[in-house]
């Protein structure tokens, strides 16, 4: 097991701006951890560094073991030009799965997420749903430990957000650990556990997710829920 994560004084800055300032906290298995916060809070940055991006300009990132599996999903997942099937059995070579494994593994992932029946159309001809349920079934024939997700329905239709919702689902259930970010506040509420608020890259605030939608215990995060402070 990988987890906890510790981040420890943890600092990201580039020239003239310092993006994330001190942050230091424990994530746990278990819980869904939602990443919120209003635009240039430091969301994308804070992900990219837990998931082992980006590296901190100051301050510590560690996990406990640090041959677990993790896996991130982006808001605009790439595709390699080949088929579905192959764009999981590609990221399972990687990661050192067997040959004669990896189309039957590659299968089963495109199953749980629906998308079978496209096993050999080429992924760039997916719709943005469908991208996305690839991605995730990408990772999900990792048996991730640890899934990040960033704002994995933004520009998605109704329908297709929901699908992609129950994939979330799935692999909470399955046990995996989900760290998300989104602009979608209902979503938040749908799948998180706990909320993890962030303000001018600081961990401003972190709670539970029903305590800080109904308490928020500063007047930033009140005002965020409000739709007073802007978005990514």
């Amino acid at each position: 097991m990988i987890l906890p994560l510790h981040l420890e004084e943890v600092s990201f800055a580039v020239p003239g701006r310092k993006i994330i300032d001190r942050i230091s906290l424990e994530i746990e298995a278990g819980p869904s951890s939602i990443i919120l916060g209003a635009n240039g809070a430091g969301k994308s940055v804070l992900m990219r560094l837990m998931h082992g991006l980006l590296a901190p300009s100051a301050g510590k990132i560690a996990w406990t073991d640090v041959g677990g599996r993790q896996a991130m999903v982006f808001q605009r997942p790439v595709m390699l030009r080949r088929s579905a099937l192959a764009n999981i059995t590609y990221a399972l070579g990687l990661a050192g799965v067997p040959g004669a494994e990896r189309e039957k593994q590659a299968m089963e992932a495109l199953q749980s997420v629906g998308l079978a029946h496209l096993a050999h159309r080429p992924a760039r001809v997916l719709s943005g749903g469908e991208q996305q349920r690839l991605a995730l079934a990408r990772a999900w024939a990792l048996h991730p430990e640890v899934l990040f997700l960033y704002e994995p329905t933004a520009n998605l239709d109704p329908g297709a957000t929901r699908e992609i919702e129950t994939v979330i689902k799935a692999f909470d259930a399955a046990g995996t650990k989900i760290v998300m970010s989104t602009h979608n506040l209902g979503q938040a509420r749908r799948l998180g556990d706990e909320v993890l608020f962030l303000h001018q890259g600081r961990l401003a605030e972190r709670a539970d997710v029903e305590t800080f939608f109904k308490r928020p215990a500063s007047a930033e995060a009140a005002a965020f829920i409000k739709g007073e402070l802007p978005w990514v």
